[in-house]
């Protein structure tokens, strides 16, 4: 039986952090030669609303760099060719990322040639100093559709982001961005309402039916009518002076590296054996004969045998998951063994295989629990102390295909909220969630480069899985200047992807 086995994902990896260190310069030249103009937009007054992208996030942190990279900071320098006025963006004092003395918004990772790891130092931005001034950039990390119009978001204790830079702890987002009488708008919103829940692995409710947000956990998903209200009072009130804007759709958290790097199989002979395949063969044989035959002998009793299947010795095997979602056989498998195994050891296997079963390629196994992979859970005795093989993987570590479902249909939801209000607002609109599909499926291309979803080295996104890198941004912000060009008869120019770096390096 394998003991302390952990499967290293990067082992091998070969990665260059950036094709150019320098400053990004600017083209002031539109692609027809012309003079850059805005079209029917004004912009002299671009305020830009949403969440941990719109801000800048990276690499699991919130700094400065990361925030000149921003999309919207992108976009605004477009627009700065054209009668754009200043942009200004509430930076964090460091390249560190987060806030001093408190574990949140970093600190930032950087990639060392084997894993992604925190940069070293201690961040210097304080939690409680206050910016003074209005800023134009108002992405702020960690909220949600409707945190945007809720009072009192603005103090610590709503976002600690916010707070540093809020008129006062109770005003709303909204109400500080309305204040500054903005000409023109970007709306990123909603990719929050969800995301929580299915990084958790789907350990948080699904709200839907629930219209009181001030009930909802950071892991819960938002009720669509919740997000249906939140999200046409942000625009009504972004468009009451006659602002014009832009706004984008959601794709499904799941085309994200977060929830496809880490593969439902990766339990071959070689893997199991730590690279001795003699080893691994006779770990399988072992694990069938004291643990899948009996189990799955004792489920099919119960009409449940598909739950469980024999390891091969010839293909890479699914890891062992729990499913919340099906009927807990525990009472009757706790029955079956105890002629064997005794009562209390029969009831401990009750409880842990009562709601069992071997992942399918319909699962999303989560980025953290490659770490946790034939680890060993704290109390379990031998011969179940491995993760995912002799131990089933708990709800936090995979979001099942049940809970992807959930997952899909709030976003459908939220999306054709999106569709809507931009339709009726005649705002300029972003189709991202096709982009991200051609990113799974053979990359896109800009500048000569090809760019993917795959982690670290595909170019799109950042060492935490879940938001873009500097590259990616960049992308972002073009795909917003072509929805712009589109509606508002624009010029402006897509920045050159392949200026911006694949990934931040340990120093900056």
């Amino acid at each position: 039986m394998i003991k302390n086995f952990k499967w290293l994902l990067f082992a091998s990896v070969a990665f260059v952090a950036c094709n150019n260190d320098d400053e990004v310069l600017i083209d002031t030249t539109s692609s027809d030669g012309k003079a850059l103009t805005a079209g029917s937009a004004v912009v002299t007054k671009y305020i830009a609303l949403g969440d941990s992208y719109a801000a800048g996030f990276s690499d699991n942190a919130l700094f400065i760099e990361g925030q000149k990279g921003s999309y919207p900071n992108i976009i605004a320098q477009q627009f700065a060719l054209a009668g754009g006025g200043e942009f200004k963006t509430p930076f964090m004092a460091d390249n560190i990322g987060g806030f001093a003395g408190v574990p949140v918004f970093g600190p930032r990772l950087f990639f060392n040639g084997v894993a992604p790891v925190p940069v070293p130092g201690t961040p210097s931005t304080s939690i409680t100093a206050k910016l003074t001034g209005a800023f134009n950039n108002l992405g702020i990390p960690g909220a949600k559709s409707f945190h945007l119009v809720t009072a009192g978001y603005g103090s610590t204790a709503g976002n600690p982001y916010f707070a540093r830079f809020a008129s006062t702890a109770a005003t709303t987002v909204i109400a500080d961005a309305v204040a500054q009488t903005p000409t023109f708008f970007s709306l990123w919103i909603g990719g929050n309402d969800v995301l929580g829940y299915a990084t958790s692995g789907g350990s948080g409710v699904n709200r839907t039916g629930n219209m009181n947000p001030a009930t909802y956990a950071s892991n819960d998903i938002t009720d669509p009518t919740v997000f249906a209200g939140a999200y046409s009072a942000i625009v009504n009130a972004m468009t009451a002076n006659g602002a014009k804007g832009v706004v984008a759709n959601l794709p499904y958290v799941t085309a994200l590296p977060f929830f496809t790097t880490v593969p439902f199989n990766p339990l071959s002979a070689s893997v199991l054996g730590r690279g001795n395949v003699a080893v691994g063969n006779g770990t399988i044989s072992a694990v069938n004969t004291q643990l899948y035959g009996p189990l799955k002998a004792a489920l099919t009793v119960f009409g449940a045998g598909d739950r469980v299947n024999l390891l091969s010795t010839t293909v890479s095997n699914p890891l062992l998951i729990v499913d919340e979602s099906l009927p807990n056989l525990s009472a009757q498998l706790t029955a079956a063994f105890t002629p064997d195994l005794g009562l209390a050891t029969a009831t401990f296997y009750g409880q842990v295989f009562g709601q069992a079963r071997q992942a399918t390629k319909d699962d999303f196994i989560v980025l953290t629990a490659q770490s946790v992979i034939a680890s060993a859970p704290a109390g379990v005795p031998a011969p179940l102390n491995v993760f995912g093989v002799t131990f089933p993987m708990q709800d936090i570590h995979v979001l099942t295909a049940a809970e992807f479902l959930e997952v899909k249909v709030a976003t459908d939801a939220y999306n054709a909220t999106i569709k809507s209000v931009a339709d009726a607002k005649g705002l300029a609109f972003v189709e991202l969630k096709v982009v991200t599909d051609r990113l799974a499926s053979g990359g896109i291309v800009y500048n000569g480069f090809t760019t993917t979803s795959t982690f670290v080295t595909g170019g799109m996104f950042s060492l935490d899985g879940v938001h873009p890198s500097p590259r990616g941004y960049a992308i972002i912000a073009n795909l917003f200047t072509d929805a712009i060009n589109v509606k508002y008869g624009s010029n402006f120019k897509n920045v050159n992807v392949g200026l911006y770096r694949i990934l931040y390096p340990a120093s900056l």
